[in-house]
């Protein structure tokens, strides 16, 4: 019976130990600006190797960098991780996020550790993937409509009503198409082309992945987006095809930051290690997330757009991420396009 007793204690005092060691971890609070499955997947992945409980949230780029930059004197986010790199710089050029130099950063392609150089290590390059559209296969044949393989495509009358992209104050895709387009075009020719644009949109989305989620469904023609996000609705079983503009389009650099005064920084720091790593980033397929991951050695699903299959721009992420030349940039889509918008 003694036994027993003694058994119980040591198990008591085993489960206690377990607790109280699950709650040394601690916490981090998570922004995550990629689509909602590879959040998800990542969250429940860190939570089993570290015993660290993640409190994530779910936001787009732009209205994460809004969030940070509104609670700048009292963070409440820890670290962002995902969305297009221009309000990622923007967030390091107005020293909301913290310099971090990650013992992985000799593991990275060159475009992951340019973006953290550009940054002053306040960022970092987590995964890429070019711009383009996806469109629903079903709907242009039975319309009788050409494939669009070009930007001056997207303006046929015919798709009036029939084309979805965010807005650009929300969405880092979209951000990253306004400034695709103005270094293709010019700034002013840019502008005419997407007042044109405008007739054909049928809505301006919150988040840039949901137009070709959308054209998947069937309840528009097509999505202007990253080329991975109109792959994965491919991947799902939609009649959906990725098309890469013949006059030349931009590309994200995904990225991640630790945000300045972060209350969890060395949690911050685990995860920034953790999620920099090959065996983490090769399992973002599983979530039929179709980026070219950052790490040199992490597998790229065979799936992903290849940059070399694309006529990509040099896309200016240093200039196109400054606080003022975005600022500029939006309030001109705000007058001359949202304003007018269907």
């Amino acid at each position: 019976m003694n036994s027993i007793k003694l058994i119980a204690a040591g198990l008591a005092a085993s489960a206690s130990l377990i607790a109280f060691n699950a709650k040394a971890e601690g916490s981090l609070n998570l922004i995550c600006s990629a689509d909602v499955v590879i959040c998800e997947q990542m969250q429940g992945d860190f939570q089993k190797e570290t015993g660290i409980s993640v409190n994530m949230v779910r936001l787009s780029s732009g209205e994460t960098y809004a969030k940070i930059r509104a609670e700048a004197r009292n963070p409440k986010t820890d670290i962002w991780w995902g969305g297009t790199g221009d309000p990622h710089l923007q967030a390091a050029a107005e020293n909301l996020t913290e310099e971090y130099k990650s013992p992985m950063l000799g593991e990275l392609q060159d475009w992951a550790v340019k973006q953290a150089e550009s940054a002053d290590y306040k960022t970092v390059g987590i995964y890429a993937g070019a711009l383009g559209w996806g469109y629903n296969t079903e709907i242009f044949a039975s319309k009788g409509w050409k494939e669009p393989k070009c930007w001056a495509d997207l303006l046929d009358p015919a798709l009036k009503g029939e084309i979805q992209m965010a807005n650009p104050n929300s969405s880092g895709t979209a951000y990253t198409a306004l400034g695709s387009l103005v270094q293709i075009m010019g700034e002013d020719e840019a502008y005419d082309y997407m007042e044109k644009l405008n007739a054909n949109i049928s809505q301006y989305t919150k988040s840039g992945s949901a137009p070709v989620k959308a054209a998947a469904r069937g309840e528009t023609g097509l999505g202007i987006v990253f080329m991975h996000d109109a792959v994965a609705q491919t991947a799902e079983g939609f009649p959906v095809k990725s098309v890469a503009p013949c006059e030349g389009t931009g590309y994200e650099i995904g990225s991640m930051s630790i945000v300045k005064g972060a209350k969890n920084v060395e949690n911050a720091k685990k995860w920034y290690d953790w999620a920099l790593s090959a065996p983490v980033q090769s399992r973002m397929k599983d979530a039929k997330s179709f980026q070219l991951p950052s790490n040199k050695s992490a597998e790229i699903p065979k799936e992903a757009p290849r940059f070399e299959d694309i006529k990509l721009i040099d896309y200016d992420f240093k200039t196109y991420g400054e606080p003022e030349r975005r600022k500029a940039l939006l309030e001109r889509w705000d007058r001359e396009i949202g304003a007018k918008a269907n």
